[in-house]
């Protein structure tokens, strides 16, 4: 390695020159960088030669050494300072102490003794530059394997299995910045059944994430990684953002059709306002991905949109069997209900003989059912009765007739959820529908307004109305402005630009061109046939 530098400070030129001659420099390790004849000089040769070791007299005009040295330990603190004096004085040493310095020698100065000092100086900058190195490679490695220690961190996060420290303390370390004020979280899933051909599950979900980093991460803040075969994206937003975060994704779903020719579905959890809470986002989103059974695959599902509030129930520490059997009675099969139902009853109510277990098991299981109830909306006093009534007779049922009754109330509760969900739906297009009947001329109404006054995303709107109405909500609100548009061309003798804005088209030649696309013939045709027509029946 080159030279470690030196610089001299001495208001005496012949000093100056004499130590330069006495001491073999390059032999140490050292090279005179230059020299200064006061403080204020060094000062300000020191910012130009960034010098390793500075070795100053003490006494000079300007700016005396000691206040040099106190100078350069504060805007370089690493810096190695040896201060000689021809002043044998004991309250210069306490000073030179106070100020860190290697040495404090005395002149005459001899040659030997400085060589001496410069060689420990070496050794000890030799030893800081080593450490340094070191700290170097460890700080290289830290952050060769940052992404990994982040990645790890969000599968830690989402599953709250976050352990030792703060999550704050692991933020800062891993550098990682989540913005907020809300977060959201948002799982990409194929399945196995989805793949396309020529792709393995590995290829698809490294694709699928590419396309997300493409698509989603710059705009959304997102933090996006692989967990157990999906991708998942923990994203920033606010309380305005979260519809538009759902498009966006219905957006991603129709990209990676067109792009992979795989059928993916994106479901994203409710926003929290701590990170900490981040968890209940993941449950969400998960939960809504399993509503692709209901809703279908290929789109994106917000649990806000589809799933009524879960209120505390994240809280309450239920069995995993029970948590599986009440998702299966949301959005599985009547079959699937029942087995699960079955099972449930016959391994977790095999201790009659202790009866007053069981029958504090008995109150949990209608407590959790009637909870259940509560939370999707249903009638709970119409499936349950009197809750009394109902525990004094079920305690008193035998193995099988529990048995049956469990199986018949999971599956009236899934019954009823599919009767409320589809009373909710048609309640929900009925309202779109009034409103876009009563406002059909507003040329501003289309999906995004309709939807903005709903209070829902434009992909559950979509999906929902479709599947409702059997049409699209254009070719709805299309066909219902073209049936008034020739009510009026029959009726009136508005003329053709007139009736346009009453249809909600500003443009008229635009309105001729979807009037044409309708019927086959323009609207001032069409008028002039309805025309010929009543002549010739006159």
């Amino acid at each position: 390695m080159s030279n470690y530098t030196v610089m001299l400070v001495d208001d005496e030129e012949d000093v100056i020159q004499a130590i330069m001659k006495k001491i073999k420099w390059d032999e140490l390790g050292f090279e005179v960088a230059g020299y200064a004849h006061n403080g204020l000089e060094a000062l300000e040769l020191a910012q130009e030669t960034l010098p390793d070791v500075v070795m100053t007299d003490i006494k000079m005009p300007y700016m005396d050494g000691l206040e040099l040295a106190s100078h350069l330990k504060e805007q370089y603190p690493t810096i190695k300072i040896i201060i000689f004096s021809g002043f044998d004085e004991f309250e210069y040493a306490k000073e030179a102490i106070r100020l860190e310095a290697e040495e404090y020698i005395l002149k005459p100065i001899d040659s030997e003794e400085l060589s001496c000092i410069f060689t420990r100086i070496k050794e000890s900058l030799d030893q800081e530059i080593a450490a340094k190195r070191d700290i170097q490679k460890l700080q290289n490695y830290y952050m060769d394997n940052l992404p990994m220690l982040q990645e790890n961190f969000y599968k830690a996060l989402v599953e709250g299995q976050l352990i030792g420290r703060s999550i704050d303390d692991y933020i800062s370390d891993y550098k990682i910045e989540l913005k907020g004020p809300l977060y959201a979280t948002a799982v990409i899933h194929a399945g196995n059944d989805n793949i396309p051909d020529n792709f393995s599950p590995v290829m698809l979900a490294i694709s699928l994430k590419r396309i997300a980093e493409e698509k989603i991460e710059k705009e959304w803040d997102a933090k996006i990684f692989t967990y157990h075969e999906d991708i998942i994206l923990i994203v920033s937003l606010s309380s305005e953002d979260i519809t538009r975060f759902t498009d966006e994704c219905d957006r991603f779903c129709r990209t990676v059709r067109r792009i992979l020719n795989a059928v993916i579905t994106v479901g994203i959890g409710r926003p929290v306002d701590k990170i900490a809470d981040i968890p209940k986002s993941y449950k969400g989103a998960r939960d809504a991905v399993s509503y692709r059974a209901v809703f279908g695959s290929g789109h994106a599902i917000n649990i806000t949109e589809i799933a009524p509030c879960d209120g505390d129930a994240t809280d309450i520490d239920e069995k995993e069997l029970l948590k599986k059997l009440f998702q299966q009675i949301l959005v599985g099969s009547e079959q699937s209900v029942e087995g699960i139902a079955d099972y449930y009853i016959a391994n977790c109510f095999n201790c009659r003989d202790a009866s007053e277990q069981y029958n504090l098991l008995i109150m949990e299981l209608l407590s959790e059912l009637y909870r259940f109830a509560n939370r999707n909306q249903l009638d709970s006093a119409a499936i349950f009765g009197d809750m009394s009534d109902t525990y004094a007779k079920v305690s008193q049922m035998r193995d099988f007739q529990l048995r049956e009754w469990f199986i018949e109330m999971c599956k009236r509760l899934q019954a009823d959820i599919q009767s409320e969900r589809k009373s909710s739906a048609e309640s929900f297009i009925k309202s779109a529908v009034e409103y876009s009947q009563a406002n059909f001329d507003d040329p501003d109404l289309g999906i995004d307004k309709i939807c903005s006054i709903l209070g829902v995303s434009s992909t559950y709107f979509s999906t929902l109305f479709e599947r409702e109405t059997g049409k699209n909500y254009i070719t709805f609100l299309t066909d219902y402005r073209m049936k008034k548009a020739m009510e009026y061309l029959t009726d009136t003798d508005d003329k053709t630009y007139v009736i346009a804005e009453k249809v909600g088209y500003l443009d008229v030649n635009y309105f001729s061109y979807v009037f044409k696309k309708q019927y086959g013939t323009t609207p001032n045709k069409f008028r002039s046939m309805l025309r010929d027509s009543n002549e010739e029946d006159i």
